[in-house]
């Protein structure tokens, strides 16, 4: 298996609460886990974003690590994902992953999908 490294111009980043979270899901999952996003083509808008926790990168996806935390991201993603802020919000009694993209110019009303220029 290969992995690149980021293009800082291709860089994602993850909020200390996001952070946190995704290291409190690893911790019950296999060592050497991590999380992996991607985007698959859905919705009313264009793509949406897909998170998964597994065992290992794919051939071609970016790794990085947040303190601990690996975040594979795959090749074919990068592209909509520059710039993109991975945060954990609380809206309610419900905690949330967000994405602040500043690639996308649209989302459906029920902010499933989006869809960038």
């Amino acid at each position: 298996m290969s992995t690149e490294t980021f293009d800082p111009n291709q860089t994602v980043s993850m909020t200390d609460a996001a952070r946190k979270f995704f290291a409190s899901k690893l911790q019950v999952q296999s060592e050497g886990s991590l999380v992996r996003l991607s985007t698959k083509e859905s919705g009313c808008t264009g793509y949406a974003y897909v998170l998964d926790i597994v065992e290992s990168a794919q051939d071609g996806d970016a790794v990085m690590d947040f303190e601990g935390v690996k975040l594979a991201i795959d090749d074919k993603s990068l592209t909509l994902l520059k710039g993109t802020e991975i945060d954990l919000v609380r809206e309610g009694i419900n905690q949330v992953v967000k994405f602040n993209n500043p690639n996308v110019v649209a989302e459906c009303g029920c902010g499933e999908s989006f869809s960038v220029n």
